[in-house]
């Protein structure tokens, strides 16, 4: 493994983080809003399937109990 001065590991670093792009803060808003959004469709949805496995079984539970 090479040694390496830190001055130039901590150029290399903010290079690097010069680079990232960062997101605005309406892009976050955005994204957070659509992850709210699709984390309460998918509650809603698993919500039904169980309403429905559980209508279904007690169907078939009394039918044959």
């Amino acid at each position: 493994m090479a040694t390496m001065n830190p001055i130039q590991f901590i150029q290399q670093v903010r290079a690097e983080v010069a680079k990232v792009v960062w997101p605005t803060r309406r892009e976050v808003l955005l994204t957070t809003v659509m992850v709210f959004i699709m984390a309460a469709l998918t509650a809603v949805f698993f919500a039904l399937v169980d309403l429905g496995i559980r209508w279904g079984l007690q169907f078939v539970l009394s039918a044959f109990g």
